[in-house]
């Protein structure tokens, strides 16, 4: 091999692009959230609150909490929407951010999961605990009825 050639296979590998690295973005769909969260790489996920129906979405935090993926509930789709381009989205993830915003990414993720995640109290409470008409109009008759017959007993 000559000098030329091997001074030409040289600078070709010295030339060599570095590798393809995926750029840092917001990920969006409810398979691909889901896959995100199921593999931990996902760091934060918005969940949107008027998603029809709510089937569709109404299992992912009980997955977050699982995982140990911090989650949020945010206000609109139209606003998740708008953080990925799109008209509607019902679910986004964050997974990695540049460095400087990372104290910014780790703060809010701090809140999440207080406000979300840990949150048990939010996870007791199942209803208003106020029952419907025909309800209480049954536990009248019922409690009438028991009434009436506990003043029979009481005659004899």
């Amino acid at each position: 091999m000559s000098n030329l050639s091997k001074h030409v296979c040289a600078t070709i590998q010295e030339d060599k692009p570095a590798p393809y690295q995926k750029p840092l973005c917001v990920q969006y769909g409810l398979n691909h959230v889901t896959s995100l969260i199921e593999n931990k790489k996902a760091a934060l996920v918005a969940i949107a609150s008027d998603v029809d129906p709510i089937e569709l979405v109404v299992w992912m935090p009980a997955l977050c909490r699982r995982m140990g993926v911090a989650y949020c509930i945010v206000k609109n789709k139209s606003r998740l929407g708008k953080v990925v381009d799109k008209k509607t989205a019902t679910c986004v993830a964050f997974t990695k951010v540049d460095g400087k915003d990372e104290k910014k990414l780790m703060q809010l993720k701090d809140t999440c999961m207080t406000m979300f995640n840990n949150n048990t109290e939010s996870l007791k409470r199942w209803g208003g605990g106020v029952m419907g008409l025909k309800t209480q109009k049954r536990l009248e008759i019922r409690a009438r009825m028991l009434a009436e017959e506990a003043a029979k007993k009481a005659k004899y």
